[in-house]
């Protein structure tokens, strides 16, 4: 199998020492479990490279921590889709220009730009919301939002942050059925969560964390 990313890391944060060794395949659906505090955001953020290890390594695609360049991060994280749990849209844009913004920040040709987002929100069910602002939104139209704006880029991983988190059950599980569609058609899932009910109904790989290790 080809690994979308490869994490051998020792992180000395102020909740305490990460030591975590994890990898990924291409294609691959996994489920990042634990309690409050247990480690699962900061891997994350440490896969974007938004923190890097102090000692050991992360390979995300043919980057590697210990040699990357600053000036480089931008372009990796180009080819990554992330969704928080907060779903972090802009309240002052349109469903659509949220999604577009992803695709002028990256420098794609305008001509391509408007089909693509039209595409990308119709995959994810929100198309009748293109010239709605987040605050007309509910919760789970939100999150598809940010779903497509994680996929816009047509991404090799995507990284769910709890992305079910502040939602009810039967939204939940639509934003799963959403996610393993996505998978399906080739992008690697790693999503943090710590509903097992979903879990259950969804099986994959499941890693889970301990104050910041990896224990199962």
């Amino acid at each position: 199998m080809i690994e979308v990313f490869n994490a051998t890391v020792e992180y000395n944060s102020n909740s305490g020492i990460y030591n975590i060794s994890l990898s990924v395949d291409k294609g691959e659906f996994v489920y990042l479990t634990g309690a409050s505090a247990a480690g699962k955001s900061t891997l994350i953020k440490m896969i974007y490279f938004e923190l890097l290890p102090q000692k050991g390594h992360i390979i995300v695609d043919t980057h590697n921590s210990t040699r990357i360049k600053k000036k480089e991060v931008p372009m990796l994280r180009r080819k990554m889709g992330v969704v928080f749990q907060d779903f972090r849209l802009f309240s002052d844009r349109t469903v659509f220009e949220n999604v577009l913004f992803v695709l002028e920040v990256t420098g794609s040709r305008r001509k391509d730009m408007k089909k693509r987002v039209l595409q990308i929100l119709a995959d994810v069910g929100v198309s009748h919301k293109r010239n709605a602002f987040p605050d007309e939104l509910s919760g789970g139209e939100k999150q598809r939002v940010a779903i497509a704006r994680a996929l816009v880029n047509e991404p090799f991983i995507l990284l769910a942050d709890e992305p079910t988190g502040n939602l009810d059950p039967e939204v939940s599980t639509e934003i799963m059925n959403l996610l393993q569609r996505v998978n399906k058609r080739g992008t690697a899932v790693l999503m943090a969560t710590h509903n097992y009910q979903l879990i259950e109904k969804f099986p994959a790989r499941v890693v889970h964390m301990d104050k910041g290790k990896i224990v199962q």
